[in-house]
């Protein structure tokens, strides 16, 4: 295999990689070293061994992936507030045009389902993203992750059970998250308690990340009052000279990028149920909207 042969191969898979690498970090930075990572192993390999590239580079992944899930885990590292997953880009174009398959991979990297991830074992995190994300066979995965097979279907059976007892469950009708975020901005933009209210669901929350760099609430608001009453107060005090806002797709739906003088500021996504909305998720803190920067 010449190297440029090996360069086309590599970034053929790269889609491939950066979202299995994602999906196991959380993190838009750790996954792009992460695949920056295989490739550096892709580039050294003897490649003339290596009977099916693709496999090799998920595994190479993969196993790059947990590595730095471990150490994460290892260092508990404390962050301030509540913590929500890096924004990632999933405009997935004409790439995945079969309605089911786009479907399962925008619900395997929603916000909701990386959260739950992030109380999963490292192990546990590779099969379900594995096997649920990516649909991988049992037995290629035991492979991957040098485990027996039995070990792997109970790993998925543990991690399958544990997310489906604890994601919320979102409605994924674009069309529908599409108006209800129209109106929940406009109902945002001009404080308007009535209108926030009337899109709200009962037990509505909103979860802040800010990692304690910029304002958010340092706790989860729960009941559509307290949101409300959040929002509504929050869009007369912050509406500066210079803030516009944009409708991007991250995490597999739509959301809404507030910018000050150009710069990302605020990043509002909504979790809608039964028609109404039952969850606000704000991103802060500017480490992570920096990828979004770099995007635009």
């Amino acid at each position: 295999m010449t190297t440029e042969t090996a360069i086309d191969v590599f970034e053929e898979n790269r889609p491939l990689l950066a979202g299995v690498a994602y999906r196991m970090l959380g993190r838009v930075a750790d996954a792009e070293d992460v695949v920056q990572d295989a490739w550096l192993r892709w580039s050294r390999a003897d490649r003339a061994e290596v009977r099916e590239p693709r496999a090799y580079l998920v595994r190479v992944t993969t196993r790059l992936a947990l590595d730095r899930l471990r150490q994460v885990k290892t260092r508990g590292e404390a962050y301030v507030g509540p913590w929500l997953p890096e924004p990632y880009t999933t405009d997935f174009g004409d790439t995945v045009p079969d309605t089911a398959d786009r479907a399962l991979l925008a619900d395997s990297v929603s916000v909701a389902v990386l959260v739950v991830l992030e109380s999963l074992s490292p192990l546990e995190r590779a099969v379900f993203v594995l096997r649920e994300a990516f649909g991988y066979p049992y037995a290629e995965i035991a492979e991957l992750l040098e485990r027996s097979e039995p070990a792997v279907r109970q790993l998925a059976g543990r991690a399958r059970r544990h997310v489906e007892e604890r994601r919320p469950r979102y409605d994924v009708d674009p069309a529908q998250r599409r108006r209800l975020t129209e109106r929940f901005l406009a109902a945002a933009t001009e404080g308007d308690l009535d209108g926030l209210m009337s899109l709200l669901a009962p037990d509505a929350r909103l979860v802040g990340d800010s990692g304690g760099k910029a304002k958010a609430p340092v706790r989860v608001l729960f009941t559509a009052d307290k949101v409300a009453r959040f929002l509504a107060g929050v869009s007369t005090k912050n509406l500066l000279p210079g803030m516009t806002s944009r409708y991007i797709e991250v995490n597999g739906g739509v959301a809404v990028l507030v910018l000050s003088e150009g710069r990302p500021d605020t990043l509002f996504q909504l979790g809608i149920t039964d028609g109404a909305i039952s969850a606000v998720y704000i991103i802060r803190n500017p480490d992570k909207l920096r990828v979004l920067a770099n995007s635009m």
